[in-house]
């Protein structure tokens, strides 16, 4: 939402709808938590240093799942980290967000083809937002897909719209633990 969204009237009064304010306030404060497990973290470091500046974003990163709105999966995930990913997933706060970044994460990269441990696409155990893909992506990349997310949020509707499509999510998604036992006795037949 910006000036031109909006209406203006006499004596400096912005009329807007709550859902623009709201949105607009959670799009310019993203806190992602920094979960990275490969070599895409390294990625997602330099692109929270200064040469990158994500604060102008609004973006800061936090340590904790439970003051985070945004999930950054960088690197590989493994069948033994996949039931920590869905742990720290269920503590964030609703309404939560995941990118995922890398080849890694979005489809196994190359290590799913010739390795048992390796899950393929971290979508197969939480819900994905945005994919970010590249081995490893380059920091443009993944500033790329934040602003994905933040035009996720100001397409959103406040209170109609996310409940909903956590209710299309329970429907259609699977339990994350029969996930990780299917893809273990894939493996091992």
């Amino acid at each position: 939402m910006g000036l031109l969204d909006a209406a203006i009237t006499k004596h400096n009064v912005l009329v807007t709808s709550v859902d623009n304010v709201l949105n607009w306030a959670r799009l310019s404060s993203l806190w992602p938590m920094g979960f990275g497990l490969a070599c895409c973290a390294i990625e997602m470091m330099a692109t929270n240093a200064s040469n990158y500046d994500l604060e102008r974003f609004g973006i800061f990163p936090r340590s904790s799942p439970r003051q985070s709105d945004l999930m950054i999966v960088a690197g590989t995930v493994t069948m033994k980290m996949a039931e920590r990913v869905v742990r720290l997933y269920e503590q964030m706060p609703e309404p939560r967000y995941v990118l995922s970044m890398g080849s890694c994460s979005n489809c196994g990269g190359p290590y799913w083809e010739h390795g048992y441990h390796v899950l393929k696409g971290v979508d197969r155990i939480i819900p994905v937002d945005v994919y970010v893909p590249g081995c490893p992506p380059r920091p443009e990349s993944l500033i790329g897909g934040l602003m994905k997310v933040q035009e996720l949020i100001r397409m959103e509707q406040i209170g109609i719209s996310r409940a909903d499509a956590l209710k299309k999510l329970a429907e259609k998604s699977a339990d994350p633990k029969t996930v990780i036992q299917r893809e273990r006795k894939a493996v091992s037949v």
